[in-house]
């Protein structure tokens, strides 16, 4: 996965960069990679994000976070809005 991020930091104009089920020293190895680099682009973690991990992920210095067990665990309520005329 870090092969591919030596290969992005060479692109100019980008903005974020999607770190899809990283760990955290990776994460950790991509930023110092990006900063040593002189990037500014930013990263989002993703992927096996729980609320349990967040902060050790956010200590790893990712700009932002996906957090899909939010919205994964929410359950369905189905309304139905009859209007008669």
């Amino acid at each position: 996965m870090l092969d591919q991020l030596r290969e992005l930091i060479k692109v100019d104009g980008i903005d974020v960069v999607l770190l899809d089920n990283m760990d955290c020293p990776r994460m950790q190895s991509a930023v110092e990679m990006r900063d040593r680099a002189g990037k500014s682009f930013e990263f989002e973690a993703s992927g096996g994000v729980t609320l349990e991990t967040v902060r050790s992920i956010a200590l790893t210095g990712v700009e932002r976070i996906a957090v899909g067990a939010v919205t994964h665990s929410a359950t369905a309520l189905d309304i139905s809005l009859d209007i008669e005329t």
